[in-house]
């Protein structure tokens, strides 16, 4: 096993607390609609609950986008070549990061992640599974460029940003990110981003909001996320999960609705909510091949290939670094 301990770029005081965390958190609830960025789902409980949600029968991504790395692994490895560092922006699915890693021989594997613990118990299992193969786990925050390890730092690199996480952001965010991307991975540098697609609004919904109430206690699982590490005193137990289909955007939303009127602290400053209120947790956009593709040459990337699930629900497309241009 050839596993790094890891770089740790994470702002925190000297209480530990995550400062970017705290800052978007009581931002967030000072606004009119309420509203925290959907990274910080992922605290190591988060990011447990969120491969649960993986194995339920009604989340399709992750059974669609398995199937493309499967079906055409020998064309994404032609096209990508051998020998680049892969660097994976979340810590590795225990599915779908071997599926890429098998294909396409690559010199080394950096995955960065902000949860600390469950980032170094997945690159601890790749490592494994991989004898040979440096794992180099970074601790950051990849929303901004992220300085990758002196190790990788003269190889050719493929981004991989699997599970239409991009879809989470609003257009401008979004498009931030890709351009933070290209600037961490560097010039010719390739990026292999899954995009889900627009499709049934009773799929889309009830894959937000399974049967057995997984999705739900990761929504809910913030608010907990909030009162461990926050010093706060949010009652959970009366807010609810509620998913949402919002044509216009063509994106799913999570919201945790008050139940009841409900006031509580957070890090000393004090929030009141009435009751049918909500805090905005996430956005799941959708997209079509036009609206990926714009999003992708916003961020100076430039679509080479594109693979879909036999069913259509899904997409993986590899992408190049582009310098930035102007039109045309």
């Amino acid at each position: 096993m050839t596993t790094a301990p890891g770089l740790q770029l994470v702002n925190r005081d000297a209480d530990g607390v995550d400062l970017a965390f705290r800052a978007d958190v009581l931002a967030g609830l000072a606004e009119p609609q309420k509203a925290i960025p959907a990274r910080w789902f992922y605290d190591d409980e988060g990011s447990q609950l969120f491969e649960d949600i993986t194995q339920q029968p009604e989340y399709y991504p992750t059974r669609a986008e398995t199937e493309i790395l499967t079906q055409h692994s020998a064309a994404i490895a032609d096209l990508i070549g051998p020998g680049r560092a892969v660097v994976e922006f979340g810590s590795g699915s225990s599915v779908k990061t071997p599926l890429l890693l098998s294909a396409i021989a690559p010199s080394a594997y950096v995955p960065l992640d902000i949860a600390g613990d469950f980032l170094r118990a997945s690159s601890a299992a790749l490592a494994e599974k991989f004898p040979g193969l440096p794992v180099l786990p970074v601790e950051a925050d990849f929303m901004r460029r992220v300085e990758l390890p002196a190790e990788v730092a003269d190889l050719p690199k493929l981004g991989f940003f699997p599970g239409s996480t991009i879809g989470n952001m609003i257009a401008r965010t979004a498009t931030d990110l890709l351009r933070s991307m290209r600037e961490t991975l560097g010039e010719s540098a390739l990026l292999l981003i899954g995009m889900d697609l627009v499709k049934d609004e009773d799929v889309l919904l009830a894959a937000y909001d399974d049967a057995a109430g997984v999705t739900a206690r990761f929504n809910l699982n913030l608010l907990e996320r909030i009162n461990r590490e926050l010093d706060a005193d949010i009652p959970v137990a009366s807010f609810a999960h509620e998913a949402r289909w919002n044509d216009p955007f063509a994106r799913i939303e999570m919201h945790l609705v008050a139940r009841e009127d409900v006031s509580f602290t957070v890090s000393g400053q004090r929030f009141a909510m009435r009751a049918g209120e909500s805090i905005h947790t996430e956005n799941s956009h959708k997209f079509t091949k036009r609206s990926s593709q714009q999003l992708l040459a916003a961020g100076g990337w430039e679509p080479r290939a594109r693979w879909t699930d036999e069913a259509k629900r899904f997409s993986l497309v590899l992408a190049e670094s582009r310098p930035p241009r102007s039109a045309p």
